[in-house]
Parts: structure tokens; sequence; C-alpha cells
């Protein structure tokens, strides 16, 4: 089984990424799912309906989010999408749902779970016991588990690869919008990233213009970030899994420029 996770997707120079590449990477690599984060994918900061059914409309299956979930207050006219994954480690009574069981066109369930770090982050639950409990509810269904560690930390995100391994199919690393070169196979068999990266201008800090970024450094003073324009890269991490055991069989990083 071939899974295709599409990383941060930044404002509309993302989403124009996605719908320019992503039917030739479905022609070139037949994945039976299509899972992207998409917490940056209006403006920049959040998501609203009309975003999420464009992305669901150039073939994104699930939608993963993070620390920005919030940030666009239509979301809550969404959040309970069966499609739209929210972290798993918000405190309990807070809307949406921390995980989704998506069956793929060949039959096979797949389980996706959103968790968000607290080291350099806004505080929330311990996101490894959090995936301890909402993993051990999705293996009664699949042994195919993607998890989006959506974290600040190289180190936390690196230890929740460790924790998980041979837990879940994958562990993919999100929220740094730079993709890291560290793809490998864990020994338990978990295909792990510390980043996946972004989709979406290359030509920035991170996706916005940088020389508001630059302003920011310099000065120290609130600036309004606009999503930059120039060269766009999609970013992304296509991922070979045995439907059978849930081990991940190979794992490899994807930089497309649109």
């Amino acid at each position: 089984m071939k899974i295709l996770f599409i990383a941060d997707i930044i404002g509309q120079p993302g989403r124009e990424a996605v719908a320019k590449l992503l039917p030739e990477l479905r022609k070139q690599e037949a994945p039976e799912l299509v899972i992207a984060n998409g917490e940056n994918a209006a403006g920049g900061l959040g998501i609203t309906p009309n975003v999420a059914r464009d992305l669901f409309h150039l073939g994104i299956d699930v939608l993963t989010m993070g620390n920005h979930t919030w940030d666009k207050k239509e979301v809550m006219e969404i959040i309970d999408d069966p499609n739209i994954v929210r972290p798993a480690n918000y405190p309990p009574g807070v809307p949406g749902r921390g995980a989704a069981l998506v069956a793929t066109p060949g039959k096979f369930q797949v389980g996706i779970v959103n968790l968000v770090g607290r080291v350099f982050m806004p505080p929330n639950d311990c996101p490894f016991r959090a995936a301890e409990k909402i993993i051990a509810e999705l293996k009664k269904e699949t042994p195919v588990i993607i998890v989006d560690m959506h974290a600040e930390a190289t180190s936390e995100k690196v230890a929740m690869g460790w924790y998980l391994d041979g837990k879940v199919s994958a562990v993919i690393g999100s929220h740094t919008h730079v993709q890291t070169a560290d793809e490998r196979i864990l020994p338990e068999g978990t295909a792990y990233i510390t980043d996946a990266g972004m989709t979406g201008p290359f030509d920035s800090v991170i996706g916005i213009k940088k020389e508001i970024i630059l302003q920011r450094f310099l000065l120290g003073m609130p600036i309004r970030f606009d999503v930059a324009g120039g060269d766009v890269v999609l970013n992304a991490v296509l991922l070979d899994i045995d439907e059978k055991t849930g081990k991940a069989l190979d794992i490899k990083r994807i930089q497309a420029k649109a």
C-alpha cells in the first residue's frame, strides 16, 4: 500500500502547487491514500470551509492540523468533518477528533493520528500518552496507522518516533516547514522523518515574505504575516506499507517545483 503525505500547505501558492502537481504524483506513484497537513492552507494561518473543500476536490483524502487549528473562526463549521483531524492531545471536550479511520479504494482501513508537541509550543496534554491511548483503539480496526507529529523541537519528534516504533506504520514530523534528510525505517518497522517540509513559496522564510520576517527579527515588533510568492515547491513523503502487518517497507522524500 502506498500513502502520500503532503507537507504543510501554505496559503494560495501551496494550494496551487497541489492543483498542479498532485494529478501527476497520483499517476506516477499510484497512492491509495493522500494525506496533507492543512493548518496553514488559508492565508498562511488556519483553514476555512471553502479551502478545505477545495483541497478535498483536488484529491486530498484527509487533512491534519496543528497549533493553528483555531486561527480561522470558520473552522468550527468543519471541525467535525470525519476527514479533518486536529491534534489528539488537545484537552477533553475540545471539538473535532484526534484520529480518523479511512477506507482506501482497495478496501483497506488506515488510521490517521494528529499530535501537537509541547516543547516551545502552547501548553497541551501529553502527546505521548495521548498517542498510546488512541493508537490502542485504532489497532482494533487496522494495523496501518500514520501519525502526523506537529512539533517545534526536533528532539520531541525523534523521541515520538522511537516511542511509537513498531506500534504504528509511520511517524511524520511537521510544523517547521523545512524538509529534513533523515528519513528511515526504524528497527521495529516504523517509517520516520523529522519534518516533511512545506508546500508553498520556497523564496521565503518558511512560507512568509522574507522582508516581513527580517523586519520582525530586526525590530522585534508585531507585524502582519503575508504569504510569499515566487518559486513554489511541493514537499511530500511517499510511504510503502505492508497492509497486513502495518510495517513500513519504504519511505521516500519528494521535492517538486510547481
